[in-house]
């Protein structure tokens, strides 16, 4: 047993986050976080409630009664969409153009869904075509599609191609918004988009705990029509239409503080307006590619489909792409990532997210990167790299 555990007080350090989330927390939010807890069920907390639903239809752009925060990470989130949409015995499409079409694969599996797939290379959006000709092949249950790909900074267009060819077979369809809500211009009830997933953590500078889910009628009536209830008795939204519907019987204690900080964050949308917002992120992060290209740099993905608020940099000839990321930790407390799966090595990941989408954090982002670049003794021209993202900044 030993002694009692000598543990000094909590002095994390206080890092820039460019990485592929979690972005920087909004000081409102932080300071939401620190007020005094209330019980969940509360009338003041039933209150706290309604507006976080109300909120998060704005973000979302949806009019779905059925638009909550699931108490959990963002694969909390995924889990409750994929867990109850997907029956057994159920069909699901899903992409293999990122990791996190994997993630859907894993989840459907263990829904008791078969699987199957529609391809495309790692850095390339679906094509519709594909979509079209997937459907008509495996006739799904479900469709899932990932929005913005975290893992190779591909945003996908042609949403409405897609969702309107999966209702043609009668498939219900399902959009990771992990890293677009709040941040890319997403439209679910204007997309037809059944179900759409996130987390706080990305676009919403907002701690992980409470991830937005929103359910349109059609995929909420498959679910409480399901011949047996999902697997996960914690996420099973049959359970919490109790507690997030008219009812607002016990079910779980709601992670309080984070609900408080995701009211806080949402707020911080409203009163930036969803479309300027959307602006915001696209000259912010504009700013940074216009810098990174001129560097001498190559971004993964073309303009058609690049996502600005997760820009993957090809890693130049010659370096290494941890000494970058170890160096900029060391010399700069800045976090960005390396690449993951199949571009493992050959990207770095530059989240450009909600409070981080600033002209100062991407300018500093641009200067301690030109720097870390340089001491690895990579052919890259800094100051131009510095003066094409103020020249972009200036524009603003």
């Amino acid at each position: 047993m030993g002694d009692k555990p000598q543990v000094g007080e909590l002095t994390p350090p206080d890092r820039t986050l460019m990485g592929p989330g979690p972005s920087e927390v909004h000081p409102r939010v932080l300071r939401a976080m620190s007020t005094p807890l209330v019980g969940h069920l509360d009338p003041s907390f039933v209150e706290i409630m309604d507006e976080v639903q109300e909120l998060l239809r704005y973000t979302f752009r949806t009019d779905n009664q059925w638009t909550i925060p699931v108490s959990g990470t963002g694969s909390a989130a995924m889990e409750a969409a994929i867990g109850n949409v997907v029956e057994p015995g159920d069909t699901m499409l899903v992409p293999t153009n990122g990791y996190f079409g994997g993630r859907m694969a894993s989840m459907a599996e263990r829904a008791g869904g078969e699987v199957v797939e529609v391809d495309a290379p790692w850095g390339e959006p679906l094509d519709p075509d594909d979509v079209a000709d997937a459907l008509a092949a495996h006739d799904p249950d479900v469709f899932g599609f990932v929005h913005a790909e975290t893992s190779t900074g591909v945003r996908q267009p042609d949403v409405p191609e897609l969702t309107a060819a999966a209702h043609d077979h009668d498939a219900l369809v399902v959009a990771d918004s992990v890293t677009s809500l709040g941040g890319v211009e997403l439209r679910v009830d204007e997309w037809d988009v059944d179900v759409a997933y996130s987390g706080p953590q990305k676009c919403l500078s907002c701690p992980p705990g409470a991830s937005p889910l929103t359910l349109n009628d059609r995929a909420m009536d498959k679910v409480l029509d399901r011949d047996e209830p999902a697997r996960s008795w914690y996420l099973d939204l049959s359970l919490l239409e109790g507690y997030w519907g008219d009812e607002r019987a016990y079910h779980h204690t709601a992670p309080i503080t984070n609900v408080y900080a995701l009211r806080e964050a949402l707020r911080l949308v409203a009163e930036e307006g969803i479309e300027e917002r959307w602006e915001r992120h696209r000259e912010v992060a504009g700013a940074l590619k216009a810098g990174v290209e001129a560097m001498g740099l190559e971004m993964n993905a073309p303009d058609d489909y690049w996502l600005p608020s997760l820009n993957a940099v090809r890693v130049p000839e010659g370096v290494v792409d941890t000494d970058v990321t170890d160096y900029l930790i060391d010399q700069y407390d800045l976090e960005i990532a390396t690449g993951l799966g199949d571009l493992d090595g050959d990207i770095f990941r530059i989240g450009c997210m909600g409070h981080s989408a600033r002209p100062e954090t991407v300018s500093y982002l641009m200067a301690a990167l030109g720097d870390a670049l340089d001491a690895q003794g990579a052919d890259v021209d800094v100051q131009a790299g510095l003066a094409a993202t103020a020249e972009k900044l200036g524009e603003r």
